[in-house]
């Protein structure tokens, strides 16, 4: 079975206690400040549905819904799935009309 194990390597090496070893220190003084992440309120956007999705209207929807981005997905368009909590997505129609609001 020593084919399936694996010799550690560098400071993430488990110690013979099975434990692993404890990661460098953070200097207090180089790190950032940790700071809240913007969060997406779609309800507060939801005058942009009926409307064409010009520039104009696709910021307003934005700030309106606190979103740090706004993206306008498009019929059948490919999009990426990952969840963001600080994005606004609006669907429009082929006529470039918002059909929903929605944060993600």
């Amino acid at each position: 079975m020593s084919a399936c194990t694996s010799t550690p390597h560098g400071d993430d090496a488990v110690a013979s206690s099975g434990t692993m070893a404890p990661a460098p220190a953070a200097d207090a003084g180089t790190a950032a400040p940790a700071t809240p992440a913007q969060q997406c309120n779609a309800d507060a956007a939801q005058s942009a549905v009926g409307q064409v999705a010009s520039d104009a209207v696709v910021e307003k929807a934005r700030t309106d819904a606190g979103a740090t981005v706004a993206r306008t997905l498009k019929p059948n368009q490919a999009v990426t799935m990952e969840y963001r909590f600080d994005r606004l997505n609006l669907r429009v129609d082929a006529k470039n009309v918002v059909e929903s609001v929605a944060c993600g």
